[in-house]
């Protein structure tokens, strides 16, 4: 069984071209960066969030995940729930549930009291993709796979990734 060490990418890796990443290029631990991408999140009916001005966490076998930064959301659709997760990297996540009249899910997490390398997440929101209809300029962004992630994968984003089946071990 092959195990990741983090020097190179893995032989069965998919090989980027100049206008792709590899998520086996990301570090470990993640990186956090500006990104200057329009960012938008819909529900089915409604407008949820929007921005030029999100932030791109990247890490080893993950999808970039987008925060959006408060100010961008329309917080009359979510309302903060008491479930919450570690992150060994950026400290306690907590989330949110998207409400209207049909449907209630969670949808979002934050970081509210960031570790100290991630504090530029404080105040920033990330959504699930497949939960939320969720863009990066003008494609529809798909879910990473498996049920915790919140990755956002693109036409420019190489795999695999983390979540799938057999992927346990990375």
């Amino acid at each position: 069984m092959w195990k990741y060490d983090g020097s190179s990418r893995p032989p069965f890796a998919d090989e980027p071209n100049s206008q792709q990443e590899s998520v086996w290029d990301y570090p470990r631990p993640p990186r956090i960066e500006n990104s200057g991408r329009h960012v938008r999140v819909e529900s089915r009916t409604r407008l949820i969030a929007e921005t030029s001005n999100s932030l791109r966490v990247l890490e080893t076998a993950s999808p970039p995940v987008y925060y959006l930064p408060h100010s961008s959301i329309d917080w009359t659709v979510l309302r903060k729930i008491e479930h919450s997760s570690w992150c060994e990297w950026k400290g306690l996540a907590s989330y949110f549930v998207y409400c209207d009249d049909e449907i209630e899910v969670i949808a979002g997490w934050s970081y509210e009291d960031p570790s100290d390398d991630f504090e530029l997440l404080n105040g920033h929101v990330s959504f699930y993709p497949g939960v939320l209809n969720c863009f990066l300029d003008t494609e529809m962004v798909r879910p990473q796979p498996g049920k915790f992630y919140g990755g956002w994968v693109t036409k420019d984003i190489l795999g695999p990734f983390k979540g799938g089946a057999g992927t346990h071990y990375w």
